[in-house]
């Protein structure tokens, strides 16, 4: 089993733009999941169609492809496949863990407060009346609390990812199309996960594998078959062309100052951005910015090793402990703004505490890592 570009995937190091690009889609979900916060305007969701989540789908594709990719040249399809299935089952134990907890503190914080309205909003009603059942649901990936959505859907996602890049391996270009087609299709005939007590999941996992597989198709030689095509004027400038009639479009929507620069009819073409089945325009929007951002900012950019990035680095290499992390910040931080002022100094405070906690757990799980290393090598020698 040979790739056209897999000499040069055994020799690649990792790429820090996946890091960087992770690390601010972790900050910016947590920034998203405040609600009548105004840092969040400051979130990508707020310039164009794609949001941090596409970025964040998109770029652990291709972070999975060059580590498990690399695992599956030198060691074969069994061992890759059962170290996925060990880190799906490390992202279902945080699942589980952070559903549980979760839950159970926000039912004790709507009764402390005799808020129930919180009951609601973070989607967890059946609780009061079927907790069992909630539970048994939820363990089964069919329960929607708030805010555990982009967890849920990279369980299901990973655990699909060892087929694709089986596929990719032998068959890329037939493999992004299968992907494209499922896409397609689930959108044409509606297929999805059901969840309970009723709907469906917050994100399509049919619809949103196609990031995925995208990103682990540009890791394993699509982004070197395309570099002639991108790099040309013309698609450049279509690409930052798109990206500036996104942002008009979506400004237009969110701000009446702007609506007179888009007609009634485009709005309602395009707003609001299919967020559950990953509307075509808004993988086009991603596609766009992966492309603008990856020939602006190369891997050996220079900013990278300054300490100012590192925060963000870190938290993209960690990310599922900032995440973990983030979940509940965002729950603290919105329950101080609707118990305490809610000024805008309040909400920029809230923020920055939150993504400064983020980036210590990040921070001192990267450096547990690194101690429990430096023992199993002292135990060696």
């Amino acid at each position: 089993m040979r790739l056209p570009a897999a000499d040069d995937l055994a020799a690649r190091d990792h790429d820090p733009r996946l890091d960087f690009v992770r690390g601010i889609a972790i900050w910016f979900l947590f920034l998203d999941h405040i609600p009548q916060n105004v840092v969040s305007l400051l979130t990508l969701r707020n310039f164009g169609f794609s949001g941090a989540t596409d970025l964040f789908v998109f770029a652990t594709g291709y972070a999975a492809a060059l580590l498990y990719g690399k695992m599956l040249l030198e060691r074969g399809f069994i061992v890759m496949a059962t170290r996925v299935f060990k880190r799906v089952w490390h992202l279902y134990a945080a699942y589980v863990v952070l559903f549980v907890i979760y839950v159970d503190t926000i039912s004790h914080v709507a009764a402390q407060y005799a808020a129930p309205e919180l009951i609601n909003e973070f989607n967890i009603s059946g609780i009061i009346d079927h907790p069992l059942r909630i539970l048994i649901h939820g363990l089964l990936l069919q329960a929607k609390p708030l805010n555990l959505d982009v967890l849920q859907l990279f369980i299901a996602l990973m655990a699909f990812f060892p087929l694709a890049l089986w596929g990719l391996f032998r068959w890329p270009n037939l493999t992004l199309l299968a992907s494209i087609a499922l896409y397609l299709v689930a959108r044409l005939f509606d297929w999805t996960l059901a969840s309970f007590p009723d709907g469906s999941w917050y994100f399509n996992p049919f619809c949103w594998q196609l990031p995925l597989v995208l990103g682990a198709w540009c890791a394993l030689g699509g982004a070197q078959r395309l570099r002639g095509l991108r790099s040309t004027p013309f698609v450049r400038t279509a690409a930052l062309a798109f990206l500036v009639f996104a942002l008009i479009v979506t400004a237009a929507g969110k701000a009446t100052i702007f609506a007179k620069f888009a007609p009634d009819w485009l709005l309602e073409v395009f707003l609001p951005v299919d967020r559950e089945n990953i509307a075509p325009y808004r993988v086009l929007h991603l596609v766009a910015l992966v492309l603008l951002f990856a020939d602006a900012v190369p891997r050996d950019w220079a900013g990278f090793r300054t300490r100012a990035l590192q925060p963000i680095l870190i938290s993209g290499q960690e990310w599922l402990a900032a995440f973990c992390a983030g979940v509940f910040l965002s729950f603290a931080g919105h329950l101080l703004l609707i118990t305490g002022p809610n000024s805008l100094a309040m909400q920029v405070f809230v923020s920055a505490a939150g993504i400064s906690i983020m980036a210590c757990v990040a921070y001192y799980v990267s450096w547990s890592k690194r101690q429990d290393y430096k023992s199993v090598l002292g135990a060696r020698s």
